[in-house]
């Protein structure tokens, strides 16, 4: 039988956790004995307005089934309010879901500066924000989880998700360099990208499906993540549905020229094919094997 995942004396930060994945996420953290901060602002999907109602009926929750779990209902764009929140209630932070996110779905044509800066404030800013007023704490103590929430539409893009896409896999950049960074103090650093029937999705899913998409379909992942059990850093997973599948990056062997005579756009075109073919892909896990293939190319060539 496998190890059983608890996280006892752990105090996790879940933001956006008022309703959908950050709700599941934080109501299964706590069933594994974690102590919860619920933070929400209570806006709409799009970012407008604010209430406590969402996040309080969270913790109740929590409470009733003998939790431990505190409301925080400030913006994620004001970061270090939330992790205050954490400290002055729990004493510490451990784990932080960057969770929160909002929707100002259009076509590039037709978007708005208004829609761009919004998504990206609330999506990368304000899980900036947040991460880093956790960060100097997770440091000090030598320990911390924190996962960040990507999408298959940064992964791969999406019609009409221009500034969504753009700050979900930004996020995943936020994700790796963290990981590097954060390794020699034992804070590790994931990222998902999920697939869950929310009111985010609702109606972009069809209701057939979308019904089979629950969010606690995704949060085992989740409380997994921020365990001390996980050794993972650094990787993304997508999760929906029952399942769980690790992306990595791919690329190919590609084509080299001689970097003394120089090469035209002619070369490329011609040698297009090689450059573009996956055979035998290579799958670079840093900034260091990425460099594999130009550094042998200028072996090639060296006089």
């Amino acid at each position: 039988m496998s190890e059983s995942v608890r996280l006892e004396d752990r105090v996790v930060i879940v933001t956006g956790a008022g309703g959908g994945l950050g709700r599941a996420h934080a109501l299964l953290f706590a069933r594994h004995g974690a102590k919860v901060l619920v933070n929400d602002l209570g806006g709409s999907t799009q970012g407008e307005g604010a209430s406590a109602s969402a996040a309080d009926r969270v913790v109740a929750q929590i409470r009733e089934a003998g939790g431990i779990a505190e409301a925080n209902h400030d913006s994620v764009t004001d970061g270090e309010k939330i992790v205050q929140n954490a400290l002055d209630v729990f004493g510490r932070v451990d784990v932080l879901v960057n969770n929160a996110g909002i929707l100002r779905d259009k076509t590039f044509h037709k978007m708005d500066h208004s829609d761009w800066e919004l998504v990206y404030r609330v999506h990368v800013e304000g899980a900036y924000k947040v991460t880093r007023a956790a960060w100097p704490h997770l440091r000090d103590q030598a320990y911390g989880r924190v996962i960040f929430t990507a999408s298959t539409s940064g992964i791969y893009g999406n019609f009409g998700q221009a500034n969504y896409g753009m700050a979900k896999l930004g996020l995943y950049g936020l994700t790796r360099t963290l990981a590097i960074e954060g390794r020699k103090n034992n804070i590790l650093v994931n990222a998902i990208a999920p697939t869950g029937g929310t009111r985010m999705t609702e109606g972009l899913i069809p209701p057939q499906v979308f019904e089979q998409l629950k969010p606690e379909l995704v949060s085992p992942l989740v409380v997994y993540l921020g365990s001390e059990q996980c050794q993972e850093t650094s990787g993304l997973f997508e999760v929906g549905g029952g399942w769980i599948g690790k992306v990595r990056w791919e690329r190919s062997l590609g084509a080299g020229f001689d970097p003394r005579q120089g090469f035209s756009p002619e070369d490329v075109a011609a040698h297009w094919q090689q450059i573009c073919d996956f055979e035998g892909a290579a799958h670079p896990k840093d900034n260091i094997e990425a460099l594999k293939e130009m550094m042998q190319n200028l072996q090639k060539y060296a006089l």
